[in-house]
């Protein structure tokens, strides 16, 4: 069995984390079929939308496999193959302008979180259950989770979650902002791909260019991200897409995006 699949369904890829029977804990294949996924996501012309979610109804992602972890630890360090975690994954160093959505099933910990966090949208179960708890165990969340919690909920909370390790349950997460929404388990999916199609309705280039001006825009200052807006409604304007918007408004029917 796979511990990673990856399929598609008109514009829309699927990715499941598929080892139901470890709460998903990340191990080197899942690792290798994330990042193949990842990236065939950001560069396949006909997907507009990625969908991400966990096998199972007890865990979207419980962290690095601790297990494989331990036994890679165990090695000489001079014999020792590369380790477990890549250095550069979705969660740091592979950034797609691409929308990604994730559907939190159950729990959400550690490196879960953090690759929930590496989407842009999160819809959860009403299960599920998402923090950093590596304190816990000695060490950090060190695969971009001590940056990115306190850019996406208060701070002052974000140290809180970060220091104690503690989880917080669905309807604290999304009052936090750290989900967009919460849904019974059995609509979790739905509500992810009809999401998905909505976004799909829209023109492909702007979505992405949205996302690539929010993304970049918040680390500038106000000055700089106007230019950066100015910069990419120029090449945004000479699409086909473009031209394709006004058009289907003027005469009163549904634009056919292209994505060119």
């Amino acid at each position: 069995m796979s511990a990673f699949i990856f399929e598609t369904k008109g514009r829309i890829a699927y990715m499941t984390l598929n080892r139901p029977e470890a709460f998903n804990a990340m191990n080197r294949e899942m690792w290798d079929g994330l990042i193949k996924a990842w990236t065939e996501v950001g560069e396949n012309p006909d997907i507009w939308v990625g969908v991400i979610t966990g096998a199972g109804e007890k865990a979207f992602c419980s962290g690095q496999d601790l297990k494989e972890m331990a036994e890679w630890m165990a090695i000489p360090e001079d014999k020792r193959p590369g380790m477990p975690l890549p250095e550069v994954n979705p969660m740091n160093d592979m950034q797609i302008w691409k929308p990604i959505i994730c559907a939190v099933n159950g729990l959400c910990i550690g490196g879960g979180l953090e690759l929930a966090m590496a989407c842009d949208i999160r819809i959860a179960a009403e299960t599920a259950r998402l923090g950093l708890a590596e304190v816990k165990s000695g060490v950090f969340p060190g695969n971009s989770g001590t940056q990115k919690l306190p850019r996406l909920i208060p701070f002052a909370k974000a140290l809180e979650m970060l220091m104690t390790g503690d989880l917080v349950d669905a309807q604290d997460a999304l009052r936090l902002g750290l989900v967009n929404k919460v849904v019974p388990s059995g609509q979790l999916m739905a509500e992810a791909e009809a999401m998905a199609n909505k976004i799909c309705e829209n023109g492909p280039l702007a979505v992405r260019a949205v996302k690539e001006l929010a993304y970049r825009g918040i680390e500038m200052s106000l000055a700089d991200g106007l230019k950066l807006e100015t910069e990419i409604a120029g090449r945004l304007s000479r699409t086909e897409d473009a031209m394709e918007g006004p058009r289907a408004f003027a005469e009163k029917r549904k634009p056919v995006w292209k994505g060119r």
